[in-house]
């Protein structure tokens, strides 16, 4: 057990940090998700995507994963309302690609509640 959640540690750093670097490498469809309630579209996507490298790397060492994963959690709570907005607006892609209707659905719940019990899986050493 201990080498699968090793394992899954390390895809998570991965998967964080890969994620917050494509906020700033292909910021645009975050840009729309932001619901238009929200002012500086352009900024809440470069914290987000900063926050999310910073929790990556701060999973990497055991006496800042608890509040990485904790951290993780409360960020996917705010993501929360991007994603019924993609889920209102539909979500495509520049090249032409967009997420079914249901496919959201599924990104919000369970995906959403399945990417938290992830980090608080790893929330202890």
């Amino acid at each position: 057990m201990r080498t699968i959640k090793h394992i899954s540690l390390a895809i998570m750093i991965l998967f964080y940090i890969g994620a917050g670097i494509n906020h700033f490498w292909h910021p645009d469809p975050y840009d729309a998700l932001i619901p238009p309630y929200l002012p500086w579209h352009t900024w809440i996507n470069y914290m987000s995507g900063g926050a999310e490298i910073l929790l990556g790397v701060l999973l990497i060492f055991r006496h800042t994963r608890k509040g990485a994963a904790y951290g993780i959690i409360v960020l996917l709570v705010l993501f929360i309302p991007a994603h019924i907005q993609m889920i209102r607006q539909g979500w495509c892609t520049g090249s032409g690609f967009c997420l079914p209707r249901w496919a959201a659905w599924a990104r919000l719940f369970p995906g959403q509640l399945l990417l938290m019990a992830w980090a608080w899986w790893h929330r202890k050493n």
